[in-house]
């Protein structure tokens, strides 16, 4: 395989200057509404604000990919002092939790940087954190070329997964004799 240049997006957090306010959560969620800005429903945003009270800690959290199989991590982390679950950082929509589902299908949610129509230059929640706590990279990285899968081996794959190899090539070959 060869190696393309990949525009690399990532919104970067800093812990220390997150105050709780929401703002992230409130504007996302806005945004992703149907219509656009119609309602706000935090359960819909693709950023969360996890608040540990004993820990004192604000900690903005955005959706990445999802995970079809619940992970086997279950690390601690010691940070000043604080102790965290790994499941605190993860930014996976997975079997195990909640987070990052769409309320009403319960379908993965995932941060698309606010890429919808109208496009934005940056995330809007970065646009709208009032402490900066929130900002906005892109860089260029190689990577090695992926080989795109088509919509129907999208869907093949994940009936594949679903049903096995078996039941799917059964079913196509029982439905190209009807055709």
């Amino acid at each position: 395989m060869s190696k393309v240049k990949k525009k690399v997006k990532v919104i970067k957090i800093d812990l220390d200057k997150c105050n709780g306010c929401r703002a992230c959560e409130l504007i996302c969620s806005a945004f992703h509404a149907t219509p656009k800005y119609s309602s706000n429903n935090p359960a819909r945003s693709r950023i969360r604000l996890i608040f540990e009270p004993l820990k004192d800690v604000y900690l903005p959290v955005y959706a990445g990919e999802y995970a079809a199989a619940e992970c086997m991590g279950r690390d601690k982390y010691l940070i000043d002092g604080k102790e965290y679950d790994e499941c605190d950082f993860c930014r996976a929509s997975c079997p195990s939790r909640e987070l990052f589902k769409e309320p009403d299908s319960g379908l993965p949610l995932k941060c698309d940087m606010c890429e919808d129509d109208p496009p934005q230059k940056e995330p809007l929640c970065v646009q709208w954190c009032i402490n900066d706590a929130l900002t906005y990279e892109e860089r260029e990285e190689e990577v090695e070329e992926e080989v795109k899968l088509e919509d129907v081996e999208t869907g093949l794959e994940s009936m594949v997964d679903k049903y096995g190899l078996q039941k799917v090539v059964d079913t196509v070959a029982r439905m190209s004799k009807k055709g």
